[in-house]
């Protein structure tokens, strides 16, 4: 959308984006360095600073001055952006449709659920009824 403010979803991220801010859940806060140590096949400490910066732009990340050192943590918690990564995905793929995106991962498209699976998602199914009804 030409004009459009609106940053780019974690959908819309590329791969080694995706590290960085993963890195940074794990981490909580960290510096470029820091950030660097966490990836697999690190770039360079200038290219690792500069997509701390562009994600910081597009809003994912919050950085503080300390001393000499930038410091780097997300500006959303993990359970928020795995909660909109959703919506974005069942929005895009299961045509806002949640229930196709619940029976996906049931006929193993996504993978096969172990009984524990299958168990906790009979619980949360449970729980989604009693909390309507109320």
């Amino acid at each position: 959308m030409a004009g459009s403010n609106k940053s780019p979803g974690p959908l819309s991220l590329g791969k080694r984006e995706r590290e960085i801010v993963e890195a940074l859940y794990h981490l909580g806060e960290a510096s470029v360095a820091q950030v660097r140590k966490e990836l697999a096949e690190p770039p360079t400490y200038s290219t690792v600073r500069a997509m701390l910066n562009l994600l910081t732009k597009k809003g994912l990340l919050t950085v503080r001055h300390e001393g000499k050192r930038y410091l780097y943590k997300p500006a959303s918690s993990k359970e928020k952006v795995r909660r909109s990564v959703l919506k974005q995905l069942v929005r895009t793929f299961f045509s806002s449709d949640p229930a196709d995106a619940v029976a996906a991962l049931l006929d193993g498209s996504a993978g096969k659920l172990s009984a524990e699976d299958l168990d906790r998602i009979r619980q949360l199914i449970v729980k989604a009824e009693q909390d309507q009804s109320l």
